[in-house]
């Protein structure tokens, strides 16, 4: 009977463990669809990537643990039903207590940094929605729980397996809305290939102008640029190769994109001042869709 026992105090621990990771990852993706579905004009780019982020990995993390919840949940009441020690009750309702006293204390923190994010300047829309996503989450799964804690789904199965069914179709369609804020992840590999390539054809504009420097002359090639060992950037196989073309003025770099660059997106890295005097148009990085070739101009030519 103590074998059984630990057994069934640890399927109700894993039980609540998984709960308490569903609902705080479900207000994540929550959080992230309102901030996807009403933008901050006072926020740029960044903050929607952001956003996108935490939809990306509230759906993840739901999946895989809203069902684990679901079906631990399952064997724990059915062995509840089914002739459980009077031990392994108290410790479940000692267990429910506990977890509620945590997980409530962990997801009104949720709840706190909602409201600083309202002192703060954010949209009052988004605050109210965020306030009010909160309060239902953590209030059904108060509810469930005292219920729960004083016995009360042992003897009304049909109501509890009709609530589960319930929260699932609210998670369902909460994944789903997040699934319709966000890029596929075809859509997202591309968008990631467009700033490998951005990433490459700096390498490579530093490169000529460091050769420049040197040579005080333009490289017939980019070829010469990279010493035998070395790996020259290369384009994907799916979109056309670096093109480099040096011009009466300077030279041109051209790649292919699948997306414009974001109005708002920061694409000017850094590049040293001393070169950067004798040359212009070295942190222009703004491109369409299709092939776009950055111009480069040499002062001292």
């Amino acid at each position: 009977m103590e074998h059984h026992t630990a057994k069934h105090f640890v399927l109700q621990l894993g039980s609540l463990a998984s709960l308490y990771v569903s609902l705080s990852f479900l207000l994540v993706l929550l959080f992230g669809i309102i901030n996807l579905r009403f933008p901050d004009p006072t926020e740029g780019y960044w903050a929607l990537e952001s956003a996108a982020s935490s939809v990306r990995i509230g759906i993840a993390i739901v999946v895989v643990f809203f069902p684990t919840y679901l079906i631990l949940t399952r064997i724990v009441n059915r062995l509840r039903r089914t002739g459980a020690s009077d031990t392994y009750l108290a410790l479940t309702k000692w267990l429910v207590y506990l977890s509620l006293l945590i997980g409530g204390g962990v997801l009104l923190g949720d709840l706190v940094a909602v409201i600083i994010g309202f002192l703060e300047g954010e949209l009052t829309q988004r605050f109210l929605l965020k306030a009010f996503a909160v309060f239902i989450v953590t209030g059904a799964a108060f509810h469930y729980y005292i219920l729960d804690a004083r016995g009360y789904w042992l003897t009304h199965e049909q109501k509890s397996i009709m609530f589960a069914i319930g929260a699932a179709v609210v998670v369902l369609a909460s994944i789903g809305v997040g699934i319709g804020h966000i890029e596929t992840p075809s859509e997202v590999r591309e968008r990631n290939l467009d700033e490998k390539q951005l990433t490459d054809l700096q390498d490579l504009q530093w490169r000529i102008v460091s050769y420049y420097e040197r040579e005080n002359t333009l490289p017939a090639s980019i070829d010469i640029l990279y010493e035998a060992g070395m790996t020259m950037p290369m384009a994907v196989a799916e979109r056309t190769e670096y093109r480099y073309e040096p011009t009466d003025t300077g030279f041109t770099l051209c790649a292919t994109f699948s997306h414009p660059t974001p109005h708002d997106q920061f694409t000017r890295p850094f590049f040293p001042e001393d070169k950067a005097a004798q040359f212009s148009g070295l942190d222009n990085w703004e491109h369409g869709v299709g092939e776009t070739c950055f111009a480069r101009t040499l002062k001292q030519l």
